[in-house]
């Protein structure tokens, strides 16, 4: 038996944002590695400079994240109160958290993110709008101490940001023993087993198969 974490449209939006960030990623350490006079593999297949792509992708990345958010409202607030939310046995979890993604034995806590999910979604978005903002100024101001400040907060906030997203990554695609099934929420149709919903995010699987026996058992609802 499968659950489904999140709809189509949040994986669609997840993925849109993500191949963006990668593909940023890549050539704003291209450019920060001193390589700016030496083509990258993508400005050898598109003809044009490495500076112009990744201008181009910060555009593209802030007009996909949020031109959708005003259609969106319902689930953005869901969003961030599953993020910002605090439960008091928060601090038990994340102090297990290193021996639980080893044996999956992770304590229980009741939202549709764990306590570790939470904090890096707050570092994600925060560094993510770090780095659009600064690389708009740098856009924008070309000289001058603004600039460097700038250009300082930029390469911070880069480098805080690779190492954040290398985490997310390596746990998004269970390569971490307690972490085995979990890259299928949000790829391959979004569905995980119950068995392993149950183990990562307890809480929120009780109430998702409670929401589900009431839509069954309802007038009209599915058998």
């Amino acid at each position: 038996m499968t659950v489904e974490r999140y709809p189509r449209s949040a994986r669609r939006y997840h993925t849109a944002i993500y191949v963006l960030t990668l593909l940023l990623l890549a050539t704003g350490w291209w450019l920060l590695a001193g390589r700016e006079g030496e083509p990258s593999p993508l400005a050898r297949l598109t003809g044009l400079p490495d500076v112009t792509i990744h201008t181009s992708l910060g555009w593209a990345l802030f007009l996909v994240a949020l031109l959708p958010l005003p259609f969106a409202l319902g689930g953005l607030a869901r969003f961030l109160r599953e993020t910002l939310r605090y439960d008091r046995g928060d601090v038990r979890w994340l102090v297990h958290l290193p021996a639980a993604v080893i044996t999956g034995r992770f304590p229980r806590h009741e939202g549709h993110f764990d306590p570790g999910q939470r904090i890096a979604n707050v570092a994600i978005v925060g560094l993510l709008a770090i780095l659009v903002a600064s690389g708009i100024g740098l856009v924008l101001i070309h000289v001058g101490p603004l600039f460097a400040l700038l250009a300082t907060v930029h390469r911070l906030a880069t480098i805080g940001f690779t190492i954040v997203i290398a985490g997310h990554i390596v746990i998004a695609l269970g390569i971490l023993p307690g972490y085995r099934g979990i890259w299928r929420s949000m790829h391959l149709g979004g569905k995980v087993s119950l068995d392993t919903a149950r183990r990562l995010w307890p809480g929120w699987t009780e109430r998702h198969d409670t929401a589900t026996d009431l839509d069954a058992s309802s007038p009209g609802g599915r058998a």
